[in-house]
């Protein structure tokens, strides 16, 4: 098929480069003097500490957080261990940290941060006790898992081989110690498939995990210091992840089944079941003493769960707003947790047989959080989110994803609570293709089912918009497809639509970047049936002449994961059918943003664009 704009994957290209220019001063034009009278407003919320990870030390908890104008690793309560802007100084260039991991003992802590937002970045490894660099390794690796004597670690290849001559995207594992580094793990994996690799809190076992895409999983067992002996101890064509080791039994929490998640356990190839599937989906569990703490998500939002060993439930825990939960660590006797919500930044809990609260940051004000449900084209129910201020000026902001299993539970985000000030209203739709109800809620929003995500979003939409909404549809990424999908087949039920690094050519998808690695989610381009289904909603080959809302296409230059050609040529669709449409590129920014303030900047653009489109 002929791509008028295939030019536009060149970004060298001259043309490319002008056309960012003048439209990134055209879309300042729009919004005028607006983004900066937010700004301070959107910078107080973004600047307020936010906790990123944590880690259980035998000298005490490290974490990570990001304040102000910077992101920092430090000792909860104690020094600060890393710091952006320091590292910024060395660098000469905007620093994003991407994670961090540490030894049990406290002594070794290893980083990863990218340059410029690029996903891409440099892992080192620092002495804590006298704060010497051990190593650094470009480009940044992922999964260190410290022994004494050495350390693994999983490189993953975007470019060229892996050392068994596999093309990228492949990922290996590999040890190293003062003799230098051996892959001891991954060989003859063909392209597509990840690894992640577990130490068990009694520091004896290796798990790993190796998944294709978002649906299938194999989990290798094997003494910690002898690669040679990890065995595969279960394959399943659905996610799956193991959960810890105790006394040589291994526990899993699967999909298999509904694909609601539930537990087994694993000992000598015979497998029991500990806690059953149940209506709602199981989204994580950890071992605490003799404990199972079990994360349940409930209409998307999470409560705890408490179970024996034998899967006897103890305990239920329920929160005071519907909020997310996630472990952050366990080391066997205690796990400390992060809760969050959409006016809640973080709370750190620890749990040792009892919940309790060790740090929260919380915004004051008289909000309400409900919750209500649209009726999809083929009748399925849909859930969303509804957050209001003390005044309803009947001007909705809907954010939406569905897709790669992932579920959209609540969340801080900085930029929304000036527009709840204003009399807005947020809204998060939680739509198939996630994980919100299990796994066969996903499938259902994947491949040839992915009508069905924007069918759920164009119901969730078309209900406020019955309500006497004004409604500005937001997605990033695979949300960002959702929006231009959305957007080309239904511009009625949208008021503004804001599309964010977003994937919009599915046929070309796989050829641009790590693109490949999405071809199990959404079909194969080359493949002539799959390209059947791809071609009735890719966005890019469905623009049509019709009366489109105010567009906001948002990309960086510098996003290594989606291409921006994606939304570039995107934009230029839209543009010769005469659509009211605006381009935004950030000439320092990868998928994940850049500097605190540079993506601080971006996110007050997005509410200056929904505050001008709504009222207007």
């Amino acid at each position: 098929m002929d791509d008028p704009y295939m030019w536009m994957e060149d970004l060298q290209d001259e043309r490319v480069l002008k056309l960012v220019e003048e439209e990134n001063k055209r879309f300042r034009e729009f919004i005028g003097e607006l983004s900066d009278e937010l700004f301070p407003e959107v910078w107080e919320y973004y600047s307020m500490p936010t906790l990123y990870g944590a880690k259980l030390t035998e000298k005490g908890i490290i974490v990570m957080f990001k304040e102000r104008d910077r992101q920092i690793i430090k000792w909860l309560g104690g020094k600060i261990l890393v710091d952006s802007k320091r590292l910024e100084e060395e660098l000469g260039d905007e620093v994003l940290l991407q994670g961090f991991t540490a030894d049990d003992a406290g002594k070794r802590l290893a980083y990863s941060f990218s340059i410029g937002g690029a996903d891409e970045g440099i892992t080192r490894i620092i002495d804590l006790e006298t704060g010497e660099l051990i190593d650094e390794m470009k480009p940044s690796v992922w999964n260190v898992a410290f022994l004494e004597n050495g350390y693994y670690f999983g490189r993953f290849y975007r470019h060229d081989e892996t050392p068994d001559g596999v093309k990228a995207p492949a990922v290996r594992l590999f040890w190293k110690d003062e003799g230098g580094e051996k892959m001891v793990f991954g060989e003859g994996l063909s392209s597509g498939y990840f690894i992640g690799l577990r130490e068990s809190t009694d520091g004896k076992w290796a798990m790993v995990v190796v998944t294709f895409g978002w649906n299938k999983a194999e989990i290798y067992l094997g003494p910690i210091e002898e690669p040679e002996k990890w065995e595969k101890v279960y394959s399943a064509e659905v996610p799956a992840q193991p959960i810890e080791v105790v006394d040589g039994k291994v526990y899993i929490l699967t999909k298999e089944g509904k694909g609601l998640g539930k537990v087994i356990a694993i000992e000598d190839g015979e497998i029991e079941e500990v806690i059953p599937e149940d209506e709602f989906p199981l989204e994580w569990a950890v071992i605490v003493g003799n404990r199972i703490l079990a994360g349940r998500l409930v209409h998307a939002s999470h409560r705890l769960e408490v179970y024996s060993l034998d899967g006897k439930k103890l305990d239920e825990i329920t929160f005071d707003l519907p909020g997310s939960l996630y472990p952050l660590d366990a080391d066997g006797k205690k796990v400390i947790l992060r809760y969050e919500s959409f006016t809640i930044p973080y709370r750190l809990y620890e749990f040792d047989g009892e919940l309790k609260l060790l740090d929260e940051r919380k915004i004051e004000g008289d909000f309400q959080v409900s919750e209500d449900f649209a009726i999809s084209k083929d009748g399925t129910r849909i859930h969303y989110f509804i957050v209001k201020g003390e005044k309803d000026e009947k001007k909705a902001w809907v954010f939406g994803y569905g897709g790669f299993n992932i579920a959209l539970t609540p969340r801080f985000f900085p930029q929304v609570i000036p527009f709840i000030r204003r009399g807005g209203t947020f809204v998060m739709a939680n739509l198939r293709g996630g994980s919100e109800y299990g796994e066969e809620w996903h499938r259902a929003g994947m491949r040839e089912n992915k009508q069905n995500v924007f069918d759920d979003f164009i119901a969730v939409l078309g209900k406020l918009k019955a309500e006497g909404y004004k409604v500005a549809a937001w997605g990033r990424s695979n949300g960002g497809l959702l929006v231009s999908a959305t957007l080309v087949q239904r511009p009625d039920v949208m008021d503004a639509a804001l599309i964010g690094y977003p994937v919009i050519d599915m046929f070309r998808f796989h050829k641009l970047y790590i693109g490949s690695v999405w071809v199990p989610e959404y079909g194969n381009p080359d493949d002539p049936k799959d390209r059947e289904f791809l071609l009735k909603y890719s966005p890019y080959h469905n623009v049509k002449e019709q009366k489109y809302p105010p567009t906001l296409l948002y990309t960086g230059l510098y996003d290594d994961r989606v291409h921006p050609a994606h939304a570039l040529k995107f934009f230029m669709k839209l543009r010769a059918v005469s659509a009211p449409v605006y381009l935004r590129v950030e000439t320092k920014s990868g998928h994940m943003g850049a500097s605190p303030e540079t993506r601080a900047r971006e996110l007050t653009d997005l509410l200056a664009f929904v505050v001008e489109t709504l009222e207007a």
